[in-house]
């Protein structure tokens, strides 16, 4: 049994669910302690209990500790199943973070899967489901992964309710990629768009004028998502950026008295700080592109510093399955990372 320190490195619910699913796909059991130990609320909270049932239900797993605010969590899976799955969070908890949890074992396979999701779909501190459509499953796609995700109602918090429907086919073997640095001057293209439910209109309104003046951006360039059927009002902004065969997004959420120019100002600054480096792979992508990597045993990408969650799936991954990561400080002042198989 492999024994995972969950309090290690960054310390979140990312070390609990990377652990899950290379357990989940290599068949390793697995113990995991001091889980989210420094959070303000430690332990296991519904959105991670999600992800814990829903792999488990996959590889047939028997699991010990699998409680609200349990710290601890032993998982002694078997092989993955596909097939057709549901599950329901329960809460507005991100839906993204468990369809990452369980896609490595399902893509590895011996069936076809179609698996629908409830809960939310756009949250503060996860992956959006505009990111991962637009920005990490094109990638996954160049590497032969032929995953779908589709978005059939948007939940935003509190309440949730949204709900993805995630189709994947199985395959043997995922192959590298290399996404070295941007050499010369490649202009980005740049879009703003804004998802709004139940809110006024100026307020998508004003947020476009504010990132279309900053950027000198044309109207054609510049869209407002509006959402009538959802459980919870939103204000979701998105900067995207088309720059070396690879769109990267950006989002910032508004909350209530956040104003509208904070909103995107803090998207904007997010996005000023990307393009300050000649790389296609942004600071989130980097996080996720460590596992893909590792499965195909080889590949490389260059991108900006990296983040102490980034630091921590590295060391965890290099842990826990037979790859060398190595991370080099790059002559444009980020980082460039590659990996190889570790025998």
């Amino acid at each position: 049994m492999i024994e995972v320190d969950g309090s290690q490195g960054e310390g979140g619910g990312q070390v609990l669910r990377t652990s899950l699913s290379l357990a989940a796909l290599a068949g390793f059991p697995l113990r995991i302690v001091n889980i989210r130990a420094g959070r303000k609320k430690p332990g296991l909270r519904k959105q991670h209990l999600t992800a814990v049932s829903a792999t488990a239900e996959i590889v047939s797993a028997e699991v010990a500790g699998a409680s609200l605010g349990s710290q601890e969590l032993t998982f002694t899976p078997q092989k993955p199943q596909g097939g057709e799955y549901v599950f329901d969070i329960g809460t507005a908890g991100s839906t993204c973070l468990v369809f990452q949890t369980i896609l490595w074992p399902l893509l590895f396979a011996q069936q076809e899967s179609r698996v629908e999701l409830i809960g939310g779909t756009h949250n503060p501190m996860a992956p959006s489901f505009d990111f991962l459509a637009r920005t990490f499953l094109p990638l996954l796609s160049r590497m032969g992964a032929q995953v779908s995700l589709q978005l059939k109602k948007h939940g935003f918090y509190p309440k949730g309710g949204g709900r993805l429907i995630a189709e994947i086919s199985p395959l043997r073997t995922l192959q590298p990629i290399a996404l070295p640095a941007i050499a010369g001057d490649h202009a980005p293209s740049l879009q703003a768009r804004v998802i709004s439910s139940r809110l006024p209109e100026h307020v998508a309104t004003r947020e476009l004028r504010l990132a279309t003046e900053a950027l000198d951006l044309p109207a054609a360039s510049a869209e407002v998502v509006k959402v009538k059927k959802s459980l919870s009002p939103a204000n979701v902004f998105f900067l995207h950026a088309e720059r070396g065969g690879i769109c990267e997004t950006i989002t910032s959420f508004g909350e209530r008295g956040l104003p509208a120019e904070r909103v995107v100002e803090q998207a904007l600054a997010e996005m000023k700080r990307y393009l300050s480096y000649p790389v296609r792979v942004g600071e989130y992508l980097a996080d996720q592109l460590i596992i893909p990597l590792a499965l195909a045993g080889g590949g490389s990408f260059s991108t900006m510093p990296l983040s102490l969650h980034c630091q921590t799936n590295i060391a965890l991954v290099q842990k826990l399955m037979s790859v060398s990561i190595a991370t080099n400080k790059a002559a444009h002042g980020g980082v460039d990372v590659s990996f190889s198989s570790a025998g």
